[in-house]
Parts: C-alpha cells; sequence; structure tokens
C-alpha cells in the first residue's frame, strides 16, 4: 500500500495526503462513524445482490465500501426496507452490475428518495415485532447450518412464491432455512407495511411506483413548508425541533396567505384518505385540516378520518381530534 500512494501522490492534494499518512484508511468515513456512535446495531443491505435483503449488524462491525449502512437500529424501520413495497421501488430506482445484472443498491435514489409511510404507534409496534422476528429466525437458522447463506434460502424463497419445483438441494436448504416460515413473515409484513400506506396489499408494482413517486413529490412540497417526517428525530433533530414541524407548516400557511395556492379535495375516497393521512403528525380537528383543502367540507373531511379510525390508520384523541 505504502508504494501504491507514493506513486499516485502527486496527483491529486488528497493523493498526496494519502501519500504521507499511507498507513491509515484514506476516507475513514467520519459522517457515517457519527451516526453509528452509540447504536448498539444497525441496519445494512450488500451493494450489489441478487435478493435485495435487508438485516441487522451488530454496532461494532465497521462495514466497508460493499456495504450500505443505515444508521438505525429501529426494527420498524428494518420491516418497511425488507417489504415488497420498499424492494420495488430499490430495484426501479437502483442500478444492475455483472455478468448477472444483480441490482444495485444506489443509497442516494434507493434510500434518500424513498418516502416512508407515516404509520400509528401501533402499526409501527406490528411492523416492528415481524421484522425482529424475521431477522432473529434467518440468523438462528444460519447460526445453526453453517452451510446455509441468505442468497441459498431467498433463491428457495423465490421458488417457493412462485410455485416452482423444488429439488434434492432445494429441499434441503428449504428445511434448513425455514423457507416457508421464512416466506409467511414476509407475506404478512408486507401486508402491514401496505395497511401502513393505506394502500391494497396485493397492489400492483406499477401502481406500487406511481404512487411512490406522487408520495414523494408530496413530501418535498411539504418539506418546502417546513414539515420534515425525520426517520431518527433523536439524531437528525436533536434539539427537538421534529415536534414542532406541524406547527412551523400551520404558520407558514397562515403566512402565505393567498400566496401558495391550496392543494384541492381529492375526487375520489383513497385519494382523500391518502392526503389526510399526511397530515396527522400531529393531532388536530377536522375543520381545521379541511381549511388546508381546497373544496373541502368539514363534514366530509371527518367521514373520511372516522374510518381511517375504524380502520386502524387514524386515531382520535380526547378532545376529538384526530392523529396518526
Amino acid at each position: 500500500m505504502k508504494g501504491e500512494r507514493e506513486s499516485k501522490g502527486n496527483r491529486t492534494p488528497d493523493a498526496a495526503q494519502y501519500a504521507k499518512f499511507w498507513w491509515l484508511f484514506g476516507k475513514p468515513r467520519q459522517e457515517l462513524r457519527k451516526a453509528l456512535a452509540g447504536l448498539p446495531r444497525f441496519i445494512a443491505t450488500v451493494e450489489t445482490a441478487k435478493h435485495r435483503l435487508f438485516t441487522f449488524v451488530d454496532g461494532g462491525t465497521r462495514p466497508d465500501n460493499k456495504l450500505v449502512a443505515i444508521a438505525m437500529d429501529d426494527a420498524y424501520a428494518l420491516g418497511v426496507l425488507s417489504s415488497r413495497i420498499h424492494v420495488a421501488w430499490a430495484l426501479a430506482a437502483g442500478g444492475r452490475l455483472g455478468v448477472g445484472n444483480d441490482p444495485v443498491y444506489v443509497k442516494s435514489a434507493c434510500f434518500d428518495k424513498y418516502p416512508f409511510p407515516v404509520a400509528t404507534p401501533s402499526q409501527r409496534q406490528a411492523i416492528a415485532d415481524l421484522a425482529e422476528e424475521l431477522d432473529a429466525l434467518r440468523k438462528r437458522q444460519m447460526a445453526a447450518h453453517p452451510g446455509l447463506t441468505l442468497t441459498g434460502l431467498y433463491n428457495v424463497v423465490e421458488k417457493l412464491r412462485g410455485g416452482e419445483a423444488l429439488n434434492d438441494k432445494d429441499q434441503t436448504i428449504k428445511d434448513q432455512g425455514l423457507a416457508s416460515m421464512v416466506l409467511d413473515l414476509h407475506r404478512r409484513l408486507d401486508a402491514l407495511v401496505a395497511q401502513a400506506y393505506g394502500w391494497a396489499a396485493d397492489m400492483a408494482e406499477a401502481d406500487i411506483l406511481v404512487a411512490l413517486v406522487a408520495l414523494n413529490h408530496q413530501r418535498a412540497a411539504e418539506e418546502k413548508q417546513g414539515l420534515v417526517r425525520w426517520l431518527r428525530p433523536d439524531f437528525q433533530a436533536p434539539h427537538g425541533a421534529g415536534e414542532q414541524q406541524t406547527e412551523l407548516v400551520m404558520a407558514a400557511a397562515q403566512q402565505a396567505k393567498g400566496k401558495i395556492a391550496k392543494p384541492s379535495w381529492p375526487k375520489t375516497i383513497p385519494d382523500q384518505a391518502r392526503a389526510l393521512r399526511t397530515m396527522l403528525a400531529a393531532p388536530e380537528d377536522a375543520a381545521a385540516i379541511a381549511r388546508a383543502f381546497k373544496g373541502a367540507r368539514a363534514d366530509k373531511v371527518a367521514e373520511v378520518l372516522e374510518t381511517l379510525v375504524v380502520m386502524g390508520q387514524a386515531r382520535r384523541t380526547e378532545d376529538g381530534r384526530y392523529a396518526a
């Protein structure tokens, strides 16, 4: 390494610095280390892989450039990322590489631009519980069978999903990895994450992508008004800014009276439900929410909100307001 760095030391200022301190990592990823500091575990996925899988990695691990590290120890986040909704987005937004044309997880496109659902506390807990169970099951079976790999296991899982016949090797992997249980956990997780978005569990992949792109644009508009849905508020907004985002949005709306056009009240009930769920970051009454839309009536907004409550996608507070 010393000779290689010295030979390139006159090319750029960075190269000269690397040559001078040849025994150190060239780029130690200070920002990543700061984000991972104190986490007992974090989420990771292999950058280029046949199957897009996410798992928890011990916090003492230092990931190399082939591993995409996500500085979150939240099982809810693991569950959302492991769902078919996120995998569909990642496959469409990411790249391809190699003889096998394997998917590449491009963090800036696959993760940074991905809109997480606004889940209720009960939905978050249910998703987290299933994600913990899935992660633990895979690790337990691989520890019990050293020859078992995630790629081999998911080759069989996908055959089971597609109803394909298994050969003797596949059957062995199915038994060792409890592939049927893995598939069942994924299906249940997919249904819960779809419910958190307010979408049908069997929504077509093309429709999922259209809905996610629309949600991405909606989140971008929200952030311009000051509403940022932090994924890890204790790290991203350590001074409590996350708790004030809804108030910032309301204040911005008041200050911009007549300057910023209100979004129109959607015509269909599914679209109305999706629009309302984005307004429930903090408790608010139906009349106030209706005023945020052009052409919305408070009584009609209240009807949709009550439907969301019945479906478990919203809750009614003691003082009669609605929240996620």
